[in-house]
This record gives structure tokens, sequence and C-alpha cells, in this order.
């Protein structure tokens, strides 16, 4: 199997900067404070030089007016960002209380929104620094008007105006459910890319057998509570091989961990125990392998997604809000997402020695996992919704067919759950016909059988 591995401290600290809102425009303001200091410095050099074709283009006002001009376009400017900043948090407790607080991560991950408040901030702070330039013709020093750069103010304030009207736009098209939803599809597929890549399946393969944990075994504990998100793999290899052991970790990331009580395991592969030496340097390389935090992440953990759609689908499904529409919609993203992770075949990853020796195991989450996470809490919350039942019975169905043989069982599972949670229903018989048929055809489909039906067919 694939060894190589991602650090999951590198991981860490992209993804923090890529889910904040403040990186990319405080470099906006770095580069406007740096162009408002050297830009004048440039305008003072060639001012004179400037062909009559362009000189015309360029600002030809005085002193006064170039300082009426940036402060109105730094005043406004801020206003504007204050504006912007108090529309996108409004956005975020919508998120939040309507959908899913996990949701929060794909609005400040918006690049758009970072674009938006750096483009603002920007030409605010540009305005400032260029102002200061400017000299009036009194107090014995000469009047020096910085054109080419009171012109640059001019066009960023122009920009700043177009991109406050794609940011309203932007904004509109973002608070819609089916955007959330597809942002966050679009994220869990993006994960799933990278820690399970698009292999062949190999028809009638089976995983290998996992090892059983000796009595002997030493426990392996971290140092920080926290949830589990992510795993350096090439640490842990290179720990295991050092120490002539296997390891096993049997957290999935997403879990939480408590500081102190065991998360792995670590076994000689000739003997019965280590030495000291061994032993202490094989604790120190597993807690420095090990990346906790205080939130779940989608680094390395290709649950995630599947939890968000969740949420989302148990929040519509609330009496609150009572939205089986976008549980619905939540349900065909998820069932998006479970037949691609069917035909990348899910489950424990495994890392081998040069010599193809089992060193490390990694617990991960398998098909049955990860369905019963997309539906259990749809299922309990919409079980009177003969709609939503219709669904997840439909969500079984697209499974199926993309499934292997080997990956029939949590999906016999999950059926047997849906029928009997059918049955304690008071439907309409019309509706427990409809459903019980569509029962019949998620059988069909683990047998390599798909009839087209219409609704009156059912």
């Amino acid at each position: 199997m694939n060894r190589a591995g991602r650090g999951p401290a590198g991981d860490a600290v992209r993804d923090s900067l890529r889910t904040q809102l403040w990186p990319l425009p405080a470099l906006g303001v770095v580069l406007a404070v740096a162009t408002g200091v050297t830009l004048p410095r440039l305008d003072a050099r060639v001012q004179e030089d400037f062909p009559a074709w362009l000189a015309d283009y360029l600002f030809g006002g005085g002193a006064g007016a170039a300082r009426t001009s940036l402060d109105a376009i730094a005043g406004s400017l801020i206003t504007v960002t204050a504006l912007t900043f108090s529309l996108t948090v409004v956005t975020l407790q919508l998120a939040s209380s309507q959908f899913s607080p996990r949701l929060l991560r794909t609005f400040t991950s918006d690049r758009f929104v970072q674009g938006t408040l750096a483009v603002f901030l920007a030409t605010f702070t540009y305005a400032l620094t260029v102002l200061r330039t400017v000299r009036t013709a009194d107090a014995g020093q000469a009047e020096f008007v910085p054109r080419l750069s009171v012109t640059l103010a001019f066009v960023l304030a122009l920009a700043s105006v177009l991109t406050l009207v794609l940011f309203l736009s932007h904004l509109a098209r973002e608070i819609r459910v089916e955007t959330m939803l597809a942002g966050v599809h679009a994220d869990a597929e993006r994960t799933l890319r990278q820690l399970l890549p698009d292999t062949a399946r190999r028809e009638g393969a089976k995983a290998p057998p996992l090892p059983s944990v000796p009595g002997h075994a030493l426990l392996l504990t971290v140092d920080s509570s926290g949830f589990l998100t992510g795993v350096d793999e090439n640490v842990l290899l290179a720990a295991a091989v050092g120490a002539d052991a296997v390891l096993l970790i049997d957290r999935q990331p997403g879990t939480s961990l408590i500081a102190g009580t065991p998360v792995g395991a670590a076994w000689p592969r000739t003997s019965t125990s280590f030495g000291p030496d061994t032993e202490a340097g094989l604790r120190r390389q597993f807690r420095r392998a090990i990346s906790t935090g205080p939130e779940r992440t989608g680094t390395q953990d290709i649950a995630f997604g599947l939890r968000q759609l969740a949420d989302v689908a148990a929040k519509a499904l609330s009496a609150g809000f009572n939205d089986p529409t976008t549980a619905i919609h939540a349900l065909s993203h998820s069932s998006a997402l479970l037949c691609d992770m069917a035909e990348r075949e899910p489950g424990p990853r495994l890392l081998y020695d040069d010599d193809h020796r089992l060193r490390v195991v990694l617990d991960r989450p398998d098909l049955g996992d990860l369905l019963d996470l997309a539906l259990t809490q749809p299922c309990r919350y919409g079980a009177t919704d003969a709609a939503v039942l219709d669904r997840l019975l439909t969500l079984l169905r697209e499974l199926a067919w993309h499934a292997s043989p080997s990956q029939h069982p949590p999906i016999a599972h999950q059926l047997a759950r849906l029928r009997a949670t059918v049955a304690a229903q008071d439907f309409h018989p019309g509706e427990h016909a409809r459903l019980t048929a569509l029962a019949g055809q998620v059988e069909q489909a683990m047998a390599g059988v798909w009839v087209p039906v219409t609704d009156s067919g059912r």
C-alpha cells in the first residue's frame, strides 16, 4: 500500500490559514503600505517627464483637491469595510443557527469574502499612506502632489465600488442552502481525492486481516485533549521500523482524544517487551505524530463532510424549522459522496515497510461507519415523513448499485432498519406500498438489477 504521508502540522497550518478571514486582508494592507510609500517617491522622480498623452489622464488638481479626494476615499472605504464585515457576521450567524455551526468553516474559507475585505482595507490604507505625502505651498515648502499616486487611489476606489456590488451578489448566492450544501460537497470530495486516490477495484479482492493486539502491548497516549486532526504517517512508520514494532491507532480522525487516555498501542514484532530507551523513543515519536485541535477539520477526516450534511438534514427536520425539502437535498449530496466512497473502498489504512511487513495500522471509517453516520439521524428525525424515508431508501438503492458485494452487509443492515421504521409509521396505504416497493428495488440493486420505474409503477 501507499506509504506516503502528509505532515499533520503543515496541513493544520495550511487549513488554519485557509479558514481564517484575516490573512488575505492583512497581506493587502502590507502591500498597500509598501505601495503608498514607494509610489510617491517615484512620482517625485518622474513627474516632470510624464508624456502629454499620459498626463491628461492623471490627477490634475492641486494639493487641496488631492487631500480632499484622498480623505473622501479613506473615509468612505472604512465605512464600507465595516458594512461588509457586518454582513459577513450576519451570514455566519444565519449559517450557524439555521443550518449547522460546522458550516462556519465554509464561509470563513470563502476566497471572495477574504478578497473583498482585502480590497477595501488595502484601498483605505493606501489612501491614508499617500495622504501624508501631499504638501501645500506654505511654511517655506514647495507644493507636491503625487499625481500618479492619487490617480491610483481613484482607480482603487472605483475597483472597490465594483467589488462591493459583486460582493452583495455573491453574498445573496452564498446564503442559499443549495450553495452551502454544494460547498460542503466540494470540500468533502477534495479531501476524499487526497486521502483515497481513485484506484481500480479488484473484483473479489478481500481486505487483509488486521492483527490482534497482544496482552503485553505498550499503550500509547497523547499529551493534550482535543479532536484528532492529523496523523503523520511517515513519523509513525519510521518509529515502528526503528523499534521493529507494530503500531496501531484505534481512533479515527475527527474523534475526541483525552490527554492520558490510551489512543493506540505498540508491540515488538519478534519479542515480548521493549527496552527502556526504545519505549521512550516510541512514546516520543507517537506524540509527535499525532495532532489535536479544538475543532474537527476536513484535513484527514473523510467523514467530516457527511457529518456536516447530516447536521443540516437533522436541523431541517427539527420542529423549529420543519423543512424536509432541505433535508432531502442534503441526503442527495450524502448519496453522491457515499457512492464515490464506495468506489474507493474505505477502511483501515495499513502501512508496510520496504520488506512488505505490516508496521502501522490506522483506524479509518469503512462504508458501514460512513453509512451509519449519514443515515441514522435523518432516519430518526424524519421517520414520520414519507418523502424523507423515500429519499433514504433511494440513497441505499444508489449506493447498492455502486458498492461491491463485500460492501452489501451494511447496506442490508440499513435497509432492515428503514423497513422497520416504515412499518412502525401510520402512513397512507399508498405511501406504504410505494416505500415497500422501493425497499425491494434496493435488494434488486444489490443483485445487480436496475429496473427503471415511474411513480405509478412502484
